[in-house]
């Protein structure tokens, strides 16, 4: 209660009306499954379309497992599919098995941890088939040199070229007249750190070289700039050996002349393997350990670091870039690593750049570069049950598999695209996903997941596979559905998994989260693997087998909402998801009522907030019943709650919904009439 001590008017604000309940969004869908890269131990990030998928996750070329050999990419059909057929946010969880040695149990996969960047165990094999234990393609060749160039993320997609260019901004060197009117040079914007390349040209020291390279360092406290000089690739000079100051390095400046004072960066290039086709750019990066912009480092091997500043770069940035603290101290040591002990001699015009005229300040302007390929990556072996169903270390803050699934919350749908694929050899696996898939939807209470059969599969063998199962928590569709390849251009068959949940999706946005999700066009769809009559769904309907079936005049279609559910109270997959969006959407919009008052006004106001959530249910078509009190009920009073109930602070409320059954068999009995028999 408010308190009035001193007379005066007081204006307070009081609400008349209920809280409101706002309907929780049913369409958002959690993939899980092999990629050819990406993140693996990183909690997924929203993905809302093909693109954006193939920015993290890489695109749909087929996947080399080390164990079985070549597999379709199933996941990245699927996520195709499934914007194709309507779905709008997505969630992907990466599994990656990195093998194991010969005799030894297979370790789930963990991140690499930075301490371990240079004791890395060297690669097995030779050649194409030379691969890192943990699946990360590298540049050998640097490693002993105390710089680790890698793919951020396992992959057989990480074997690529990495460029680096030495490249220089424009011309920074300035003068003026001092007091005493003579002339003495000055520079624009530097950064304390920063790598210059300096040129006097009216120095006969110096005259004819290709200049040198200095580490501007800034004294805070003078407000000045000395000039260390990067003795890697510069020629022996006596007098210039310590810091200078910058009369000493222009002691008569004629920047109209050629004298120059540029600064220095690093342009990384990530390339495809053969190195004719760039994939990725990143420019104008300091070179230096040490750079700082404002008061966080900003060099490159902050940039690609092993642990970026934001999550966003540890999903996006394909590479890491790491070095030895005690190798590589300096700009002057990377420049000595990736350019071989001599960059300055990268700068030397050829008989081809005198023709052209083309100088030494325009080579820095376009930039000299050094490749490295990466190699050693693989995408692993194919990942087993133990891999999807993951694990969580609270310790290292980093879950995987299915357990990454948990912790987002506005996931409904669950799938597992392409585990049921060469069954024959993976069927004790497969099943036990499956089963995972269906414990995740269990104990996260508001998903639904959404089972694949297996390619090839006769009716019998959906059958079996139909009766180990049985859960209100998940659906079994068949057959396979089959496609046109976008990247080989051929006819291929794939899971139905990624087709249903975009259906799911589009059916929720189109007509609502009550209506089946059936009778739907599958849009990608060529035609099916097994085209089944009316009398081979009249089998596997009754079983909870959801069919895909060719209709003459209406194309491609699914023709089955059922859940996997022996109690026919919860035979139906519109009816589960229903429930499940009521359920969560009651959950979440009565949170303020924890700790209130537990009387009277608190059960009213409860009441009034479902009722009148449960209303515009009603009225939206979502619930059988032609009037509200036929629809829904809400009770919260003292006929829920006992005295023992009030005395350990529960409040029980009691809603029961009368909720709309697809039409699944729709009848017309037509008989004879006369014409003159009366009604």
């Amino acid at each position: 209660m408010p308190e009035y001590l001193a007379p005066g008017v007081f204006v307070e604000e009081v609400s008349f009306r209920a809280k409101s309940i706002e309907g929780v969004s049913t369409t958002t869908t959690g993939f899980i499954g092999p990629a050819r890269f990406g993140p693996v131990h990183m909690d997924p990030d929203i993905v809302t379309s093909l693109g954006e998928f193939e920015q993290v996750y890489g695109g749909g070329d087929e996947l080399e497992f080390t164990d079985v050999g070549t597999a379709p990419n199933f996941l990245w059909h699927a996520v195709r599919a499934f914007f194709t057929e309507g779905g709008k946010r997505l969630y992907v969880s990466r599994v990656f098995q990195q093998g194991a040695a010969e005799g030894e149990n297979p370790e789930l996969f963990e991140p690499l941890d930075p301490a371990e960047e240079f004791s890395v165990a060297a690669p097995t094999g030779s050649g194409d088939t030379r691969r890192y234990a943990d699946g990360h393609a590298r540049a050998e060749d640097l490693v002993d040199r105390g710089l680790v160039v890698r793919a951020r993320h396992p992959g057989a997609m990480g074997n690529g070229r990495v460029r680096f260019t030495l490249r220089a901004r424009a011309n920074t060197l300035g003068s003026f007249e001092d007091a005493d009117k003579n002339r003495r040079a000055r520079v624009g914007t530097l950064a304390d750190r920063d790598l210059v390349w300096v040129r006097d040209v009216a120095s006969p020291a110096v005259e004819g070289d290709l200049g040198r390279f200095y580490i501007a360092v800034r004294d805070q406290d003078k407000g000045e700039w000395t000039f260390e000089e990067v003795a890697s690739g510069s020629p022996p000079d006596s007098s210039s050996s310590g810091a200078q100051t910058l009369d000493d390095l222009f002691p008569n400046p004629a920047p109209e002349n050629g004298d120059a004072l540029r600064v220095v960066t690093l342009g990384v290039t990530l390339l495809s393997r053969d190195g004719s086709r760039e994939l990725a750019t990143w420019s104008d990066l300091p070179i230096d350990p040490g750079h700082v912009r404002g008061l966080a480092g900003d060099s490159l091997f902050q940039r690609f670091g092993t642990t970026p500043p934001s999550a966003a770069d540890a999903r996006m940035l394909p590479l890491v870039i790491a070095r030895d603290d005690d190798q590589v101290e300096s700009a002057a040591d990377v420049l000595s690593i990736l350019f071989d002990g001599d960059a300055l001699q990268l700068l030397t015009p050829t008989e081809a750049d005198k023709q052209r005229k083309v100088t030494v300040d325009d080579k820095l302007t376009m930039g000299v570069s050094a490749d490295f390929m990466l190699t050693g990556g693989h995408d692993g072996v194919r990942p087993g049950a133990a891999d999807y169903e993951g694990a969580a270390d609270p310790r290292k803050s980093f879950a995987l598999g299915l357990r990454q699934l948990e912790d987002l919350e506005d996931i409904s749908i669950v799938a597992a695209p392409g585990h049921t694929w060469d069954y024959a050899n993976y069927d004790e696996d497969a099943r036990a996903i499956a089963g995972l898939l269906i414990a995740h939807a269990e104990r996260m209470r508001y998903r639904i997941a959404v089972l694949d059969s297996a390619e090839g599969q006769t009716i019998s063998e959906v059958r079996d596979l139909r009766e180990s199962m049985d859960s209100k928590h998940a659906a079994l569709y068949y057959p396979w559905v089959t496609v046109l390849d976008p990247i080989t251009r051929r006819e291929i068959n794939l899971p139905p998994s990624g087709f249903v949940a975009g259906i799911y999706a589009r059916n929720d946005v189109e007509r609502g989260v009550y209506k089946a999700p059936a009778n739907e066009v599958v849009r990608l769809a060529l035609g099916f693997e097994t085209l089944l009559n009316k009398g081979q769904q009249e089998i596997l309907n009754p079983e909870g087998v959801n069919c895909f079936r060719f209709f003459e005049g209406r194309g491609m279609r699914l023709w089955g909402a059922r859940t996997i559910s022996s109690d026919p109270e919860w035979k139906y997959v519109n009816v589960r998801r229903y429930f499940a969006y009521l359920e969560r959407s009651v959950d979440k919009g009565t949170q303020w009522a924890v700790f209130e008052p537990n009387g009277e006004q608190l059960w009213a106001n409860v009441r009034r907030t479902i009722e009148d959530f449960l209303l515009n249910e009603w009225q939206n078509g979502a619930l059988l019943g032609d009037k509200p009190e036929r629809a829904f009920f809400v009770r919260c009073d003292r006929s829920t709650m006992t005295q023992n109930d009030l005395d350990n602070g529960r409040l029980v409320c009691l809603v029961g919904v009368a909720p709309l059954k697809p039409a699944e068999f729709v009848i017309f009995r037509i008989g004879q009439w006369t014409a003159d028999r009366k009604v």
